[in-house]
């Protein structure tokens, strides 16, 4: 059977209930939820009945479909849904027929747009969706890109987006590095990937903060909750524009900052610039003068730091003595080290 659209959004919602071991879903809490979901998607749906809702459920149970182990639990003359293995999400699963023959007709369609100013992401997506789900006549992968597949907090990515597409509240159990748990709800708003880690933004109704930063990989545990929704009107890409990563320094302003550039790295950071902002300035002696205008932040001074001797701060001065004192400390590990015996 051919999935679409409100058919995913059916699926999702099922997951959501299936997967769910805090709640009781019988066959009418089912058909509510899912119609919920459907009509804050689309305000003009008339929702499904319960034949298309025992078609979804026996879908899911197929082959075909994602195999799911829903099974239900009799009480009484009453019976509710749960999968029986409380690790199992569609969203964790391999693609199923429909699904990889959709996502085929999907990169045609895409590639369709290769070579337009406009689309020329599509130029990346395309080979790298065919490589990695093996859509090609060799089976043998030739793309290797940047992923860390052990990277706690994957398996929170799905939910955070149907939360934030869906406008749902979280309760989130969370943990900091050498700090004990703690639990608080959040209004999810936007997804962010950076050095191969995943962050969410929101609202954490604990401090009344509407631009919280959560790492993926510090959630312990996170499960939907009945709370309304606090939305938010931040553009987001705006938000970001001005900073090298995820951390906003509150109130710091955008500094232009100016920076040495051996002959040797040059060329690296004239091909792949630091920042949209960008300005590249050339030295007779072959050294490159390069400005960026950015808020000054952790990230920034880590980036500069990774390039080693090839790279001098000239302005502004407290990045340069930031960058100056993390030196001298580094350096001081290495003073004095016992010289390697031949």
């Amino acid at each position: 059977m051919p999935i679409n659209k409100n058919a995913v959004l059916r699926y999702n919602a099922l997951d959501k209930c299936f997967s769910n071991p805090g709640r009781k879903y019988y066959f009418d809490d089912l058909l509510s939820f899912v119609n919920d979901m459907l009509l804050d998607e689309h305000p003009n749906s008339t929702g499904i009945q319960v034949r298309q809702l025992r078609e979804d459920i026996r879908f899911m149970k197929s082959e075909s479909g994602y195999a799911a182990p829903v099974e239900a639990y009799r009480e009484g003359k009453k019976a509710f849904y749960r999968y029986s293995d409380s690790n199992f999400s569609i969203n964790q699963s391999p693609l199923n027929h429909s699904e990889a023959e959709q996502l085929r007709s999907a990169i045609s369609i895409i590639q369709r747009f290769e070579g337009s100013p406009e689309f020329e992401w599509v130029n990346e997506i395309g080979p790298l969706l065919k490589d990695q789900f093996g859509f090609k006549s060799d089976e043998r992968k030739i793309i290797g890109y940047e992923t860390n597949v052990d990277y706690s907090g994957y398996e929170y990515i799905s939910l955070l987006f149907n939360a934030i597409s869906n406008k749902r509240v979280l309760k989130i159990i969370y943990k900091s590095f050498g700090k004990g748990e703690f639990q608080f709800n959040f209004h999810p708003y936007y997804l962010k990937q950076f050095n191969n880690r995943w962050f969410v933004f929101g609202r954490n109704e604990g401090n009344n903060l509407n631009q919280w930063t959560i790492p993926l990989d510090r959630i312990k545990e996170l499960n939907e909750i009945d709370a309304e929704y606090t939305n938010d009107e931040t553009d987001w890409e705006d938000y970001f524009y001005d900073i090298i990563g995820v951390t906003k320094p509150i109130n710091r302003e955008i500094e232009k900052v100016e920076l040495l550039v051996s002959k040797e790295q040059a060329p690296y950071l004239i091909t792949k610039p630091l920042h949209a902002s960008q300005r590249v300035y050339k030295d007779e002696d072959g050294s490159v003068r390069i400005t960026i205008d950015v808020i000054p932040n952790y990230e920034l001074e880590k980036l500069l730091l990774s390039f080693g001797e090839t790279i001098e701060v000239l302005n502004p001065e407290d990045l340069k003595t930031n960058l100056y004192q993390r030196l001298k400390l580094a350096s001081n590990k290495y003073e004095n080290k016992p010289s390697k015996e031949a």
